[in-house]
C-alpha cells in the first residue's frame, strides 16, 4: 500500500516537474529538443543526484524508463498545448487555474520525491539524520536548480516561498516519525507537512529575510 501510493505520487511529482522544465524552456525561447531536454532534468534531476550520493548505479531513471518517457510526453503535450495556444487570446481565468492547479501538484511533487530521498537513505546502512534529510532535500529540489542554471536563471527555490523549507520539514518529519508510528501513517503525515507548508507559504507569500541591494 505505502509502496503504491509513493510510485503514484511520484507519478504526479514527475509530470508536475516535467510541465515545470517544459514551461520554463518555452519561456527561454529554447526549441523542442530544448523543451525535452529541461522537462526530463527537472523531474529526474534530484533522483539521479540521491542515486549518485549514495551510490545506486546506475541511477533509477535509467533502470525504469518509466520516468524518461512520462517526461518526454509530458513535455510534447506541454509543447503542442502551447502551440495551440498561442493562437488565441489568453483568458486570465485560464491563467489562474493553471497557477493554481500547478501549486497543487508541484506540491505534492515536491512532497513524493523529498519522501522518496529519505526512504532511499534509510535503505542504506549507518544513515544519520543528516544524510536523511540530505538525500529527501536533494531529490525534492534538485532538479528544479538545475533546470534553473541550464536555463541561466537565479535557481527559484533560493528565492521564493521558503520552498526548500518545506521539503526540509517533511524530511526531518520522514526519518523521525518512523521510530513512533507505523512506517507508512509516518508517511503521510510527512507528505502533508510538505504540503501544507507549500500552501501557506504561496497563500502568506512567505519568503525568508534577505538583504536589499538597494
Amino acid at each position: 500500500m505505502t509502496k503504491d501510493f509513493i510510485l503514484i505520487m511520484d507519478l504526479i511529482g514527475t509530470v508536475a516537474f516535467a510541465i515545470s522544465g517544459s514551461m520554463t524552456a518555452v519561456e527561454q525561447g529554447m526549441d523542442l529538443f530544448g523543451i525535452l531536454i529541461l522537462a526530463l532534468t527537472t523531474a529526474t534531476g534530484g533522483g539521479f543526484i540521491r542515486d549518485l550520493t549514495i551510490g545506486s548505479l546506475p541511477p533509477v531513471v535509467f533502470r525504469n524508463p518509466v520516468y524518461m518517457i512520462l517526461s518526454f510526453l509530458t513535455a510534447g503535450i506541454v509543447f503542442l498545448v502551447l502551440k495551440f495556444q498561442s493562437l488565441r487570446p489568453h483568458s486570465e481565468r485560464v491563467r489562474l487555474v493553471y497557477e493554481k492547479t500547478l501549486l497543487v501538484t508541484d506540491s505534492l511533487g515536491l512532497a513524493a520525491f523529498t519522501v522518496d530521498g529519505v526512504c532511499a537513505g534509510l535503505v542504506q546502512t549507518d544513515t544519520n539524520l543528516f544524510l536523511a534529510v540530505f538525500l529527501g532535500v536533494i531529490t525534492g529540489v534538485g532538479g528544479g536548480i538545475l533546470r534553473d542554471l541550464f536555463a541561466g536563471k537565479k535557481p527559484y527555490v533560493f528565492v521564493k516561498h521558503v520552498y526548500a523549507l518545506a521539503s526540509l520539514g517533511g524530511a526531518v518529519a520522514a526519518y523521525v516519525l518512523p521510530r513512533y508510528m507505523d512506517s507508512g501513517i509516518s508517511i503521510m503525515i510527512s507528505f502533508g507537512i510538505i504540503i501544507l507548508i507549500r500552501y501557506l507559504a504561496a497563500h502568506f507569500r512567505w519568503d525568508l529575510p534577505r538583504i536589499s541591494s538597494g
